[in-house]
């Protein structure tokens, strides 16, 4: 087992950033006594964007989202993230 090297205190979050960029965490972190964890009440930060789609594919959208009583651009993430992992996963066969 090699030793890992002490992870220093930092004066600021800006500072730690700083750090974490140009460093290797495998040299401070050992990875292998791992654990997963959940943070439940941890919400995804989001980015508000501008799209134009056509109006037609909104209207159905709309539909689709009413028939599952969701917000349809709620639906609109839902099935934005759903292609998007699929093709991620796709890309790795």
């Amino acid at each position: 087992m090699r030793k890992l090297k002490k992870i220093p205190k930092f004066k600021s979050e800006a500072e730690e950033v700083e750090f974490w960029a140009t460093q290797d965490s495998t040299e401070y972190v050992d990875y292998s006594k791992a654990k997963r964890i959940n943070f439940p009440n941890l919400k995804p930060s989001t980015k508000t964007i501008s799209i134009r789609l056509p109006e037609s594919l909104i209207e159905h959208l709309k539909v689709l989202a009413n028939k599952r009583d969701v917000p349809y651009q709620s639906l609109l993430k839902m099935f934005l993230s759903e292609k998007v992992a699929e093709a991620l996963h796709g890309a790795t066969k």
